[in-house]
C-alpha cells in the first residue's frame, strides 16, 4: 500500500508577502489585483477570504466585499526562490517530488524509513521544518491514493495534516461529498444532485454506463474514485504543456457579446497573470479556446501562435461556437500551449511548476 502525502502551502504568495512585511500583519491582504477594470485576484490571506474575497476574483469586487483590502504587486522570483526552498526541505524526506504548482506537491513516502515509517509524522515534520525554517505555514493531506490526499490537505487548513488511513478509505469516500471531489464545480455539482447523487456512497452504487451516458468521460473517472481507484503514480519529472483557465457558468449563455467579453475582461487577465512566469523561460507555441455546451459536449478550437492575442482568440471562439449550432454555453476556458524549450535555468521552472 502507497503512502502519498499532499503538500498544500497556506495562501503562499500573500504569507510571503505578510512574511515580509509585518506591517500587513492581521490585515486583509491580496496579491495581484490592480485598482482597474482589468485586475484580479492571483491569491489572498484567510482574513481578506472572510469578507468573501476568492481567487480570481476582479478586483473591483473584491473591493467592494472588502473595501481595506490591501493589495500588494506580486513578486514571482521571490516566489519561486522561496519555492526552491520548499523543495529542498522536501528532499530530505524522498525524491518522489511531484510538484503542481509553486505551492503545493504530492509525495511518495512509502520507502522512507524516518519516523519507523509513518506518513502522518513525516508529514507533520514536513511542515515543522518549513515553518521553523521558512516562517510559512503547509497544511498536508496523507493517503494511500493520490485524490484522497489532495482532499485531506484541506481538511484542516491552516497550518494542519490530516490522515486518511487504507481502512478508513471505504468510509470517508462513502461520507465524501461530492462537491469536495477534484473536478467537480458547483454546476457539475447541482447536475449530480438533480440525478440524486450527494456523496460517494450514492456513485459506488450507482451503474457506471448510467454515469458515462450523462457525464461523459468525467462520469466513468468519477466512479473509479468512488470506488477507490486512483493508480496514478508520482511524475518526478512532468513539464507542464500548457496553462489555462475556465469558467463554469451558473446559468448557460447564449450571447456572442456575453462570451467574448468574459473572454476579454475576466478570463484573458487571468491567464496572463497565471502565464507570467512561465513564460520567462518558455515561449507560447498556440492559442486555444475550450468551450462546453449545455448538453455537456465539448469542443476545442486551437490555432498555432506565438504571442497572446486577444482579436485572435475572439476569432477562435466564434469558430468554436459554430460547431454548437447554437447551443447554449455552461463553460468557457482560455489556454496557451508552452514550448518544449526550456533555458539552461531548467531547475527552477521545475522546482514547482
Amino acid at each position: 500500500m502507497r503512502k502519498l502525502i499532499h503538500v498544500d502551502m497556506d495562501a503562499f504568495f500573500v504569507s510571503v508577502e505578510i512574511r515580509d512585511n509585518p506591517a500587513l500583519a492581521n490585515k486583509p491582504v491580496a496579491v495581484g489585483g490592480k485598482r482597474t477594470s482589468r485586475g484580479v485576484i492571483a491569491t489572498c490571506n484567510y482574513i481578506a477570504r472572510e469578507y468573501g474575497v476568492r481567487s480570481a476574483m476582479p478586483t473591483s469586487i473584491a473591493l467592494q466585499k472588502c473595501p481595506n483590502l490591501v493589495l500588494v504587486p506580486g513578486r514571482m522570483s521571490v516566489y519561486k526562490e522561496v519555492s526552491q526552498q520548499i523543495h529542498q526541505i522536501l528532499q530530505r524526506y524522498t525524491l518522489l517530488i511531484e510538484p503542481l504548482s509553486l505551492d503545493e506537491a504530492y509525495l511518495d513516502v512509502t520507502d522512507c524509513t524516518m519516523f519507523n515509517g509513518s506518513a502522518t509524522l513525516i508529514a507533520q515534520d514536513i511542515c515543522l521544518a518549513i515553518k521553523n525554517e521558512l516562517n510559512l505555514t503547509a497544511s498536508a493531506g496523507i493517503a494511500p491514493i493520490k485524490f484522497l490526499a489532495k482532499i485531506a490537505s484541506d481538511l484542516n487548513k491552516p497550518n494542519g495534516t490530516f490522515t486518511i488511513a487504507p481502512n478508513e478509505v471505504d468510509a470517508h469516500i462513502q461520507a465524501l461529498s461530492l462537491k469536495k471531489i477534484p473536478g467537480v464545480g458547483k454546476v457539475t455539482f447541482d447536475k449530480l444532485t438533480k440525478f440524486g447523487f450527494h456523496t460517494g456512497a450514492d456513485i459506488r452504487n450507482a451503474d457506471e454506463h448510467y454515469l458515462v451516458q450523462h457525464f461523459g468521460k468525467f462520469g466513468k473517472k468519477l466512479w473509479q474514485r468512488c470506488q477507490g481507484i486512483d493508480p496514478r503514480g508520482i511524475e518526478t519529472s512532468r513539464i507542464r504543456k500548457s496553462v489555462g483557465v475556465e469558467r463554469t457558468f451558473s446559468t448557460d449563455i447564449s450571447v456572442i457579446e456575453e462570451l467574448e467579453h468574459i473572454l476579454a475582461e475576466k478570463l484573458l487577465p487571468e491567464l496572463e497573470l497565471r502565464s507570467a512566469h512561465y513564460l520567462e523561460q518558455r515561449a507560447i507555441n498556440k492559442l486555444g479556446i475550450k468551450i462546453k455546451f449545455n448538453d455537456f459536449q465539448q469542443t476545442t478550437k486551437e490555432h498555432q501562435y506565438h504571442e497572446i492575442d486577444l482579436p485572435k482568440l475572439l476569432l477562435l471562439l466564434r469558430e468554436a461556437l459554430a460547431r454548437g449550432q447554437g447551443k447554449p454555453v455552461r463553460l468557457l476556458g482560455v489556454h496557451i500551449g508552452l514550448s518544449e524549450k526550456i533555458s539552461d535555468n531548467r531547475q527552477l521552472a521545475l522546482t514547482f511548476d
